[in-house]
């Protein structure tokens, strides 16, 4: 009988025992939750910058000793973070003193950019001795939002000397990391660096009419040509190409009557080497 009441007092309670269990575990667990969206624990860390120092823009050619060194536009160099592809206009980092230096125009000829800094140092090209140092001018470039403009810099020296006859522009920082993050060097085309003398035997490409007539093409300054079409009187561009409009002919006639000249002067020397191996013989 006493087993009997227990049994029914436990039935008549245990819905009140669940009932209450289950809104202590749900209770529980919404304070765990609260708890995790608070931890500081779960933040993902932001990913680490790639920089990479680029140049902006083409080199123009050609490049004369003692001559500025100019781009096919406004030559700067900008820093770039290399996974969003943007320059780095914010931070400190913005700011850095960049370096420009001379480097083997064979340096990293591919498409490659994965050179180490001791890499790229061991292609600077140094002045050779007793020269003045191979760049003047204002080598130093500081960055403002992430881009600087190149000032007034000249090459002192040919590129005839180096291994491969050829330089390209190269830009670094101090050490070639900022705050422990690397900082790729920045890199141009190759190219030829010729003496200011030759300068003075320049073509224009395009000439302008007042060009003196021997900056066209196959006409060498002070050569046969030259001499030729200026006792004709037809000392710049403008007067070679009125008389090609007027008088088509007679230019036709100054220019082959030389080059019939030459044929001449050519066959006599054949001539002559003939003559004188038949001698030898």
């Amino acid at each position: 009988m006493r087993k009997s009441s227990i049994e029914k007092l436990f039935s008549s309670i245990e819905p009140l025992i669940r009932r209450v269990v289950k809104e202590e575990i749900e209770l529980a667990l919404a304070n765990h939750a609260a708890m995790m969206t608070r931890s500081p624990t779960y933040t993902v860390p932001s990913t680490s910058k790639n920089l990479q120092l680029q140049f902006t823009t083409r080199l123009s050619l050609p490049i004369f000793t003692g001559s500025k060194v100019e781009g096919e536009g406004t030559l700067s160099i900008a820093l770039v973070d290399t996974l969003t592809r943007e320059v780095v206009v914010m931070g400190t980092e913005s700011l850095l003193k960049v370096e420009i230096v001379v480097l083997e125009g064979d340096f990293e000829d591919g498409e490659g950019n994965d050179w180490t800094a001791q890499e790229f140092n061991n292609n600077i090209v140094k002045e050779r001795q007793g020269k003045r140092p191979l760049l003047s001018g204002d080598v130093f470039v500081g960055l403002d939002k992430g881009i600087g403009t190149v000032g007034d810099v000249a090459f002192t020296d040919n590129s005839s000397w180096t291994r491969s006859r050829k330089f390209r522009l190269g830009a670094r920082t101090e050490d070639g990391c900022y705050n422990g993050v690397r900082v790729r060097e920045a890199k141009t085309e190759s190219f030829v660096v010729k003496d200011h003398r030759g300068e003075l035997y320049k073509k224009h490409h395009p000439p302008v009419l007042e060009d003196e007539v021997w900056r066209l093409e196959k006409i060498g300054k002070e050569g046969a040509f030259h001499k030729r079409l200026n006792k004709e009187k037809i000392v710049t561009v403008k007067d070679f190409l009125t008389l090609l409009h007027l008088d088509a002919p007679r230019l036709r006639k100054v220019l082959c009557t030389l080059l019939q000249g030459l044929q001449n002067l050519l066959m006599y020397f054949i001539f002559f080497v003939e003559f004188i191996q038949a001698v030898d013989d």
